[in-house]
Parts: structure tokens; C-alpha cells; sequence
């Protein structure tokens, strides 16, 4: 269509004028974007929307279409969602290929893919779909990727999991396709009780406990004095910033029963994506900062963690929930008894090529202005919203004096990269430039031998966290600019080492707090067996008496 457009622009200058007026008008205009995608209209697709509250099984079913069909597609939210399907539809005999961002594992004769949701092909026919999580269609940053998953998958049949607050917009939107819809509504399958009384003090923690904060810090803090004041206890993490596989392994040692990291420390990206044998769910707060103001969770936020507790056919099939703190139980009880609002619009945002033929029409201006003025004349029906364009934003301005190709510039401003990581943007910055000027970017060799180490600090770990981001960035970029990032391989192999340096450092933590833990129990012991040490005296007392005794100091673990 756009090419069309643009061979009119031929004419007198008058004709010229017009013509472009009507091109920048038509480029703008975001209220049809169910035309995008002509193969996926030529079909007429029969739709089947799951709805239920977590835990509620929909997605099983779903699942269990997709692998009796002939050819299939999973888009989901996560990597680790993604691969958790291309796992279970290999065990099952079921050949399927693994793709996302940063990963390709091509499966030779495979008819089934699993991807996260941006890398959803729409260009070959499928017999049987899935979408995982479609209530994000909403997503201020992520929603256009689950809107151009709905409108462009050209398959005959197409299932979609999600929250029962998205049924009426997937109703309208679908209007417009002339899809057949059939909504099947789902209850949770173990029960969810929310507790009346707060925890109040983190010395009546139990195994299968989970506490949820949302400051990385926060995390590590809870983390090191639930280990102090429980001598037994050892604590997994997980967080957004930790690599996707420390995640799933932190996840894993949790579930085990014979392990003794029985307590979960998390934040809020257990929301989705893993599996958990959580007892109870204890909210350290109910208010977070969403990178302008602290304000409370959602509805659909509180209601998607705490409906992480009590799995079915599971160690503890009856979850639990509840608050840190007695001033926030009233909150959380109404947020759990409200139902979750309406998604009334569904996000969208410009293709390369509408951005490509836009920049045409002011050749001397920055890529950064002409992205703004795009943004700012855009027209969209209550229908549509434009998604979050304030990272793609800071990156454009931040390359604006690198003399790079149209094609290449959108794509560098499209990484999935956080704009308010100096690491991550640092190491961006240096692969554009190198790329404008070599149109080649070797992967300097990252790990050094003075990164390449267990840290031991909560500063060091964040380093190496964006290290592994930036690594990420790398392969993310090498499979579409592959003849200019031509290290895959090495950065796929630090990338691990990464991965590695990580979850030693976790366990690196934790084994030396159990071994002062043991020790310090071992020196107890042997003070009362001498006399010098009440054996009758609480913990609190033993540690006065000890520091008293200078014993305290030798193994400082309180």
C-alpha cells in the first residue's frame, strides 16, 4: 500500500503538496490496523477464547489442541514461557523449534514453533495457534505485539488464554476481522484463601513461603535476614534483572522438597512464566515505583501474584495470602474481591515501513524529531492507543549523530534494551557507532579476568546482571544484522559463563552464611558444654553473653 502512495508523489509541485499531505495522512492513520495483514484476512479463522483466573488450566487445554494439530504456533509473553512449550511438545513426540529474541533452536522437519509473542510469524499458514496471556493486549510498553499476534496469525484456528477482563474488546476487535469467537470460561482449580491477619515479623516464616518485594535490594536484604534469624532456612530468588536460566534454576532448587531453599524471595516477575510450589504469598507492600511515582498495584497485578500460591496437584494444592504489614490486608482483600477491569483498547505501534516512507518527507531533520512529530499526529480510534515509545525515544536521540541507514537505525532503536541501564546504553551506543563506521562489530572480549569472577557484593552482581544484558543485546542483533555481529558464538558462550558467575554468586552466599551458621551453632554449643554459656538463655541472650565473651566477633553472623 505505501509503495503505491509513494509512486503518486510524481507531478507538478502543486500535485506534489497534495499528494504528500495525503500520504503523511494515511501513514498517521492507525484506527484500521486489522488491514495490515491481507493474508491473515483472506482466512476466516475460527477463534476460541480461554478465560479464568490463574491456575484455572486454560492454557493446558489450549496446549493439548495445539499438539494434536498438524502444524501449530505458540506465542507467549516469555522466553521461559516459550521454552517451556518447546520442551513439553518435544518430550510428547512433537518436534517444534524454539525461537525468541536472543534464541533459535530449529528442530530439522519440525511443524511447530514456539516463540515469544514479538517474534510471531505471520507469514505462513498454520493449522492451530496459540496465545498465551492476551489480557497484555492492553500493555502500555508490549500491547502491539499481542494486537499484530491477533490480527496477523494466518491460522485456521487460533486459541487465546487470558484474563476475563479482555473478553469484550476481543469481541469488538474481531468484529472488524469477521472471525467466528467462542468465549469458554474457566475457575480456578485450588482454592485461594486470603488471610485476615498480616505476618507482621519475618520470624514466622515457614517453608513454601513466598515474600514478594519490588526492589531488587529489598530482595537481597529480606533474603539475608530471613537466612540470619532462620539458622534451617536457606532462600531462592528471583527477580526480573536475574538471567532467565538463574531464574528457572532458582525456581527449580524452590520446588525441590529435598532441598533446603525452602523460602522464595521474589518480585513480581513470578507473575508469569514459571511454575511454583508456593504455600502462601506474603506481599512485602502493595505499592511500587513505576518509574515516576510509587503507586498501588493493579487489580490484575495483585490478583496475578497471589494467584502464584497453591498450585494444583501440588505439594500444597490450598494457597495462601497476605501482607507483611496489617496496614495493607483491607487493600489486598478488596483487590482480590474486585473484579478486574475492562481492557477497553488494544495497543498498537508504527511498522518500519510506515516510520521508513515518514522520514522521507523530512530528509534533514533528525530521526528523533521526525519520530515525535510522527508520534504526535497520529490518529487512533477509542479502539487502539499508541504504545510507550519513550525508549525507542531515548535511543533515537542518543544516536541521532551516528550516520547510519534508515533500515539499520530503526532496527538499533527497537532493541529491547533499558534505557535507564548506563551499562546497557553505553555498550549500544559503541555497536552503532562501530557499525556506521565498519559496518562490523567484533564482540570485545567482555568477561576480563577482573569481571570474570564470583561477585561479592549486591553492586558487583548488578554489574554482572547488565553484563549479561549486554551480551544478550549482542545475539539479539547478530541474527539480524549478521554479517556486521559476526561473535555469536562467543557472546553466546560468555553469555553462559555469565549465567554461571551469577548463580555461583547466589550460591556462594548462601553457603557461606550456612557454613557461619553452622559454626556459630557448633561454638554455642561447645560454650555451654564449658559452662561459660546458660544453656536456658534465649538466642538474643547467647548473642549478648557471647560479644561479652569476644566470641561473637570470630563468627559474626547475627
Amino acid at each position: 500500500m505505501w509503495q503505491g502512495l509513494w509512486r503518486s508523489r510524481a507531478g507538478s509541485r502543486r500535485a506534489f503538496s497534495t499528494t504528500a499531505r495525503k500520504i503523511l495522512l494515511e501513514l498517521t492513520d492507525m484506527t484500521v490496523p486489522h488491514t495490515w495483514y491481507p493474508y491473515a484476512r483472506t482466512m476466516r479463522r475460527r477463534i476460541i477464547l480461554y478465560v479464568g483466573p490463574t491456575n484455572s488450566g486454560k492454557t493446558f487445554t489450549a496446549l493439548q489442541s495445539l499438539q494434536r494439530a498438524s502444524s501449530g504456533i505458540y506465542c507467549g509473553p516469555l522466553r521461559l514461557l516459550a521454552w517451556e512449550v518447546a520442551e513439553k511438545l518435544n518430550s510428547h513426540n512433537v518436534p517444534c523449534s524454539l525461537l525468541t529474541g536472543q534464541e533459535r533452536n530449529e528442530i530439522e522437519g519440525a511443524q511447530h514453533k514456539a516463540m515469544t509473542v514479538e517474534m510471531a510469524d505471520i507469514t505462513r499458514e498454520y493449522e492451530c495457534a496459540v496465545i498465551d496471556e492476551i489480557q497484555m493486549i492492553g500493555c502500555s510498553k508490549r500491547g502491539y505485539a499481542f494486537t499484530r499476534a491477533l490480527f496477523g496469525l494466518a491460522a485456521k484456528e487460533i486459541h487465546l488464554c487470558g484474563d476475563p477482563c479482555v473478553v469484550t474488546l476481543i469481541q469488538n476487535l474481531l468484529e472488524r476481522t469477521q472471525d467466528t469467537l467462542e468465549v469458554r470460561c474457566y475457575t480456578r482449580l485450588s482454592p485461594l484463601v486470603p488471610l485476615k491477619e498480616p505476618l507482621r515479623d519475618i520470624r514466622r516464616i515457614r517453608g513454601g513461603d513466598c515474600i514478594v518485594s519490588f526492589s531488587r535490594d529489598e530482595i537481597h536484604t529480606y533474603k539475608r535476614d530471613i537466612e540470619k534469624l532462620h539458622p534451617a532456612i536457606n532462600c531462592s530468588v528471583v527477580y526480573g534483572s536475574l538471567p532467565p536460566e538463574t531464574r528457572t534454576k532458582q525456581a527449580e532448587r524452590f520446588n525441590k522438597a529435598d532441598e533446603d531453599f525452602s523460602i522464595l524471595v521474589a518480585s513480581d516477575a513470578i507473575g508469569m512464566g514459571l511454575n511454583l510450589n508456593i504455600q502462601r504469598i506474603i506481599f512485602t507492600k502493595l505499592d511500587k515505583f513505576d518509574g515516576i511515582a510509587r503507586c498501588y498495584l493493579s487489580v490484575m497485578q495483585v490478583k496475578q501474584i497471589a494467584g502464584r500460591a497453591g498450585r494444583f496437584k501440588s505439594k500444597y494444592p490450598v494457597g495462601e495470602v497476605t501482607c507483611l504489614k496489617g496496614s495493607d490486608i483491607a487493600h489486598l482483600h478488596r483487590a482480590l474481591a474486585t473484579p478486574t477491569p475492562a481492557v477497553v483498547a488494544a495497543g498498537v505501534f508504527p511498522t518500519f515501513d510506515q516510520i521508513g516512507l515518514y522520514c522521507t518527507f523530512y530528509p534533514n531533520f533528525p530521526f528523533s524529531a521526525i519520530l515525535e512529530k510522527f508520534i504526535a499526529t497520529v490518529t487512533l480510534s477509542s479502539m487502539f492507543f499508541l504504545c510507550d515509545s519513550s525508549n525507542l525515544l531515548a535511543i533515537a536521540r542518543m544516536l541521532d549523530d551516528i550516520p547510519l541507514p534508515m533500515d539499520s537505525r530503526f532496527l538499533f532503536c527497537t532493541c529491547p534494551v533499558d534505557k535507564d541501564n548506563r551499562i546497557i546504553m553505553g555498550a549500544l551506543l559503541e555497536f552503532a557507532r562501530n557499525y556506521a563506521v565498519n559496518r562490523n562489530v567484533p564482540l570485545k572480549r567482555l568477561l576480563t579476568p577482573a569481571t570474570m569472577r564470583v561477585p561479592s557484593t549486591q553492586k558487583d552482581l548488578a554489574e554482572l546482571e547488565s553484563l549479561h544484558k549486554v551480551l544478550d543485546m549482542y545475539i539479539w542483533l547478530s541474527y539480524r544484522l549478521e554479517d556486521a555481529f559476526v561473535d555469536r558464538e562467543s557472546a553466546i558462550t560468555q553469555k553462559h559463563l555469565c549465567s554461571t558467575l551469577i548463580e555461583q554468586a547466589l550460591n556462594y552466599w548462601n553457603t557461606e552464611l550456612s557454613s557461619r551458621k553452622a559454626a556459630k551453632r557448633e561454638l554455642i554449643q561447645n560454650l555451654i558444654e564449658e559452662g561459660r554459656l546458660p544453656e536456658d538463655e534465649t538466642p538474643g541472650a547467647q548473642r549478648a553473653s557471647m560479644y561479652n565473651l569476644n566470641m561473637d566477633r570470630e563468627v559474626r553472623i547475627s
